[in-house]
């Protein structure tokens, strides 16, 4: 694997996990797609992705299984996880955040939404990583 930082998008929509992979990749990161929890634990556990962007409504296994499994992760190999819902619901957010999403961002979401988060968990500067990659 390259030295390029790891995204893991955690989506049952593939239009979406599609969308969101592609602004990934313009902000110079890798993405990676599970479609749903299970993958998503299995991913973080071989790829150790440095951040997640987790649906909040998956089928069968929901964001609270894939929470409680990267619980279960090394702290040094944990990702920050940000939580996606189209509901700003300060209830659901509590919830994710008691079980590890440190952060949430609403659907629809665009590149400035996912680059300003980004920036303010520290993962890019600014847009810094979108100018080199477009440089290279």
């Amino acid at each position: 694997m390259s030295d390029k930082k790891t995204f893991l998008i955690v989506e049952d929509s593939e239009v979406i996990r599609e969308i969101a992979a592609r602004i990934i990749l313009d902000l110079g990161l890798e993405a990676g797609q599970a479609a749903n929890a299970a993958i998503a634990v299995e991913y973080c556990k071989e790829h150790k992705p440095a951040v997640v962007l987790l649906d909040w409504d998956l089928p069968s296994m929901g964001a609270l299984d894939f929470l409680r499994g990267a619980a279960e992760l090394d702290q040094a190999e944990k990702p920050e996880i940000i939580l996606c819902a189209t509901e700003n619901d300060p209830q659901q957010f509590t919830l994710a955040k008691a079980a590890g999403a440190a952060h949430h961002i609403l659907k629809p979401f665009d590149k400035s939404a996912v680059e300003r988060k980004l920036t303010e968990i520290g993962l890019i500067d600014g847009g810094a990583p979108a100018q080199q990659a477009a440089n290279e």
